[in-house]
């Protein structure tokens, strides 16, 4: 991509939700135009113009089934989609070396690996929130878990809305590292995802979750800091998807001047 070019950003899965928030993000940006979107073979969208897609007037790019195809004619490629599908988009990316900002969740730590492999050969995008907000929630939790300590019982309260699949959330779960990581400890030899019946007393030093499902939430997350006297809570509480689509397009447009790697949100902003 030349200095004085706008960075063509591409839409996997741009007709979902998500898919439309960011295709209007990118629109909205500065120095930035959609090279194109795609979905399912066989929907009812594709050839559409993503512009009138969106009832706004056509920008020159098409709805398509060919993820290759959306790689090659984009500078960087956006995917909120699903576990296998961005696994395939990474490999695209390695093959073509075009950014790829993923905000897909439910990955695996093979899923993880495999992505991190790709990052080899493309700069990549990975996070489980791509608010501005939330992330620096990540960097707060782990300077008050290094600072407070095992002294403080941590709990990860989390709500999302009725239609969401994985629980705990990804954004729960990147608190959890950042606790984790606060107090050099493992997230997985300290977490617990759910408690029933007859648990006995809260082992020192476990990192708990709570997880809340209902109505329209688009999302609620507080790490609770519990001591003898006194509570500690960080919380963050969205109420737009816009902030997210906002932080991948910022993370697209960052990545545009790294070499090839994984890099997190917290490498985009600094923290």
């Amino acid at each position: 991509m030349k200095r004085d070019q706008a960075m063509r950003i591409g839409i996997v899965g741009c007709n979902g939700r998500m898919g439309r928030m960011l295709m209007e993000a990118v629109l909205a940006a500065g120095g930035c135009t959609l090279s194109g979107g795609t979905e399912r073979a066989g929907a009812e969208v594709l050839g559409r113009d993503l512009g009138t897609l969106l009832g706004r007037e056509p920008v020159g790019a098409l709805v398509g089934a060919d993820a290759r195809a959306l790689f090659q004619a984009s500078d960087a490629v956006i995917d909120f989609t699903a576990p296998a599908a961005t696994l395939a988009h990474a490999a695209m990316a390695a093959e073509t070396g075009k950014v790829l900002v993923v905000g897909t969740t439910g990955l695996s730590k093979d899923d993880e690996a495999r992505l991190a492999e790709a990052a080899k050969a493309a700069p990549m995008v990975y996070a489980p929130n791509f608010s501005v907000g939330v992330n620096l929630l990540m960097a707060l939790t782990e300077r008050a878990a290094a600072i407070l300590g095992e002294d403080y019982d941590i709990e990860i309260v989390e709500m999302h809305h009725r239609h969401k699949v994985d629980a705990p959330s990804g954004t729960a779960l990147g608190l959890g590292r950042s606790a984790a990581l606060g107090r050099q400890v493992a997230l997985d030899s300290r977490w617990c995802k759910s408690r029933d019946g007859h648990t006995g007393a809260r082992p020192k030093g476990e990192i708990g979750f709570a997880t809340l499902r209902g109505g329209d939430v688009v999302g609620d997350h507080t790490v609770m800091f519990a001591a003898e006297g006194e509570r500690v809570e960080l919380t963050h509480k969205a109420s737009s998807r816009t902030v997210f689509a906002k932080g991948a397009v910022r993370a697209a447009q960052w990545a545009a001047t790294q070499s090839p790697g994984l890099y997190s949100m917290r490498d985009v902003l600094g923290l």
